[in-house]
C-alpha cells in the first residue's frame, strides 16, 4: 500500500497561497507543478506560434498545396500527438514522470528544426512540412503527462484552481505564441541566411527556432527541477511508488472498479466536441479572414496573430473569473454555460446580407483565361481575395469585419471554461490513482478531434463555404449541449460518489 504521511497539520496546497509553505517537501512540490505549467505554457506555444503562418509558408515552398492540404497540415499535429498521449501517459504510471517529459521534449524541438529546413528540399516541400508537424505533435503528446502530475499532486479542493492555472498558462502561450509570429512577421518573406549552418531565417522559419529553444530551456527545468510528489483527496501527502502495479494492486483495482465509467466516457465524448470545434476555429481563421478581407499573406499572419493575441488574453481573465464562479454554481454549469457561448460565437459567423467578397481575377474574360492566369501567377504582386475556384464565393455573402471580431469574443469566452471545466471534472471522476493513461485517453479524444477538425473543416468550406460549415458546427454544439444535461447528474467527484466527502 501506498503510505500517507499522517500529518494532519500539513496545509493544503493551494496555488494561490502556496508562499506559505514552510517545509521543503511543500516548496518542492510547488515547484514541481510549476514546471508542469511552463510545459503546458510551452505545448501551446509550439503549436500556436506557427498556426497563422502555416498557409502563407505552405503557399510558398510547395504552390502546388491548396486549402485541403492545409488541414492536413494542422491535423498531423494533432494526430501524432493522439498517438503519443496515451503512450506517454502509460510510461508516467510505471515510471517517474521526468522520464517521459524529457523525450517528448526533445522530439519536439528537434522536429521544430527540421520544420525550419522544409524549404530546402528541391521536390514535395509540402510533405516535409507535413512530417515536420506531425513530430511536433508527437512531442505534445507530454500535455498528459503533465496534466497527470498536477491531479496527483493536488487535492480535490484546490484541483479546479491548479487545472485553471495549468489551462491559463496554456492560454499565455496561445496568446504569446500568435503575438511572437506577428512580430517576427517583421522579418519579411526574405529574411537572412545563415550560410554556415544553410538556414534561411525569415518571418517563417523564426518563429520554430524559437520554439526549439524554448524547448531545451524546459528540459533543463524538468532536469533540475522537477521531483515526484502526490497527495491524496484531502490534501495529505502519499509517499509514491514508482510501480504502481506492484504494492498498489488493491488500492487501482477497487479504484478502477468504482469509477463511473458512463461519466468518464462522456467526458472523453464532450471534450472531443470541444477541441473538434476550436480545431475548426484555430485552422480557418486565416483562410476565411484573406477570402473575406482580402488580406494578403503577410496581414494575414500580423492581424490574426493580434486577434489571437487579445483573444489569449480574454481566456485568462476567463480563467480567473471561472476559478470563482466554479467555487460559487459548481463545474457543471460552467461548462454548460461555456458551450452556450461557442454555440453563440459560430451563429454569429453564418453570413447573410448583400455583400459579395472580391473573387481573385475577377476580371478574367473567357477567351483569354488562361493566359491572364498564367500572367499573374508569375507577377510579383500577389492576388488577394476568395479564390475563383471557390464557386459558393459568386453567392455566398462576406462576413463583415466586425462580425468576424465578436464572434472571436464569444468563442474566447466559451472554450477556456469548456476547456478547463472538461479536465478539472474528468480529473475529479478519477478520484485517488495514477491518471497518466486516463489523461492521456482524454488528451487523444482532443487530438483526435484536432486531427478530423481542420480536415473537416478544410474540405467543407473549400467546397461548400462558410455557410454549410457554421452551421454544421451549430448542430455538434447542440448535440453536447443535449449530452451534457442526459448525463448531468453522473459527472461528480470520485469521493463525492463513494460518500467519502461532502
Amino acid at each position: 500500500m501506498s503510505q500517507i504521511i499522517d500529518d494532519e497539520t500539513t496545509p493544503l496546497l493551494r496555488d494561490d497561497h502556496s508562499s506559505d509553505c514552510q517545509d521543503a517537501v511543500c516548496k518542492s512540490r510547488w515547484r514541481s507543478i510549476r514546471v508542469m505549467y511552463f510545459t503546458m505554457f510551452l505545448s501551446s506555444v509550439g503549436f500556436t506560434i506557427v498556426i497563422t503562418s502555416l498557409w502563407p509558408y505552405l503557399q510558398k515552398i510547395d504552390p502546388s498545396a491548396d486549402a485541403s492540404f492545409l488541414g492536413w497540415v494542422v491535423a498531423v499535429y494533432s494526430l501524432g500527438q493522439m498517438i503519443a498521449s496515451p503512450l506517454f501517459g502509460l510510461w508516467s504510471n510505471h515510471r517517474p514522470h521526468r522520464e517521459p517529459l524529457i523525450c517528448s521534449i526533445s522530439i519536439n524541438l528537434l522536429a521544430n528544426i527540421y520544420y525550419a529546413y522544409v524549404n530546402l528540399p528541391k521536390t514535395a516541400n509540402k510533405y516535409h512540412m507535413l512530417i515536420s508537424r506531425a513530430f511536433v505533435g508527437f512531442g505534445a503528446g507530454n500535455v498528459a503527462v503533465a496534466r497527470s502530475y498536477v491531479s496527483g499532486a493536488t487535492s480535490l479542493e484546490e484541483r479546479t484552481g491548479a487545472m485553471a492555472n495549468m489551462s491559463a498558462c496554456q492560454a499565455l502561450g496561445f496568446i504569446l505564441g500568435p503575438a511572437l509570429q506577428a512580430c517576427l512577421s517583421f522579418i519579411g518573406e526574405c529574411g537572412i541566411t545563415l550560410k554556415f549552418i544553410e538556414l534561411h531565417l525569415n518571418m517563417y522559419t523564426a518563429p520554430a527556432i524559437l520554439a526549439a529553444a524554448l524547448g531545451l530551456i524546459n528540459i533543463l527545468l524538468v532536469l533540475f527541477i522537477l521531483k515526484e510528489h502526490h497527495v491524496d483527496d484531502d490534501g495529505r501527502y502519499i509517499q509514491p511508488s514508482i510501480n504502481y502495479t506492484d504494492d498498489n494492486v488493491e488500492d487501482s483495482v477497487e479504484t478502477e472498479e468504482s469509477v463511473d465509467q458512463v461519466a468518464v466516457l462522456t467526458s472523453n465524448v464532450l471534450f472531443f466536441i470541444v477541441m473538434f470545434i476550436f480545431a475548426i476555429f484555430e485552422t480557418i481563421a486565416t483562410p476565411l479572414s484573406m477570402d473575406m478581407f482580402a488580406w494578403t499573406r503577410k496581414e494575414a499572419v500580423l492581424y490574426n496573430g493580434i486577434i489571437l493575441c487579445c483573444i489569449g488574453f480574454e481566456s485568462i481573465l476567463v480563467f480567473l473569473v471561472v476559478k470563482l464562479v466554479s467555487q460559487r454554481f459548481g463545474d457543471r454549469p460552467v461548462l454548460l454555460a461555456g458551450l452556450a457561448f461557442i454555440f453563440c460565437g459560430f451563429f454569429c459567423l453564418l453570413p447573410w446580407g448583400n455583400h459579395y467578397p472580391k473573387i481573385q481575377w475577377a476580371d478574367i474574360k473567357n477567351n483569354t483565361q488562361v493566359s491572364q492566369m498564367v500572367s499573374l501567377a508569375n507577377s510579383t504582386v500577389e492576388p488577394t481575395g476568395c479564390p475563383f475556384v471557390q464557386t459558393w464565393c459568386q453567392y455566398t455573402p462576406a462576413i463583415n469585419i466586425a462580425q468576424y471580431i465578436f464572434s472571436d469574443f464569444l468563442i474566447g469566452v466559451g472554450y477556456p471554461a469548456c476547456n478547463v471545466m472538461s479536465y478539472t471534472l474528468y480529473s475529479k471522476l478519477l478520484g485517488p490513482r495514477p491518471q497518466g493513461v486516463y489523461m492521456g485517453w482524454l488528451t487523444a479524444a482532443g487530438s483526435g478531434a484536432r486531427t478530423l477538425g481542420p480536415v473537416f473543416v478544410s474540405n467543407i468550406y473549400t467546397h461548400l463555404g462558410p455557410r454549410w460549415a457554421f452551421s454544421l458546427i451549430c448542430g455538434m454544439v447542440i448535440g453536447a449541449i443535449v449530452l451534457l444535461i442526459s448525463v448531468y447528474k453522473r459527472l461528480i467527484a470520485f469521493s463525492v460518489r463513494l460518500g467519502r466527502t461532502g
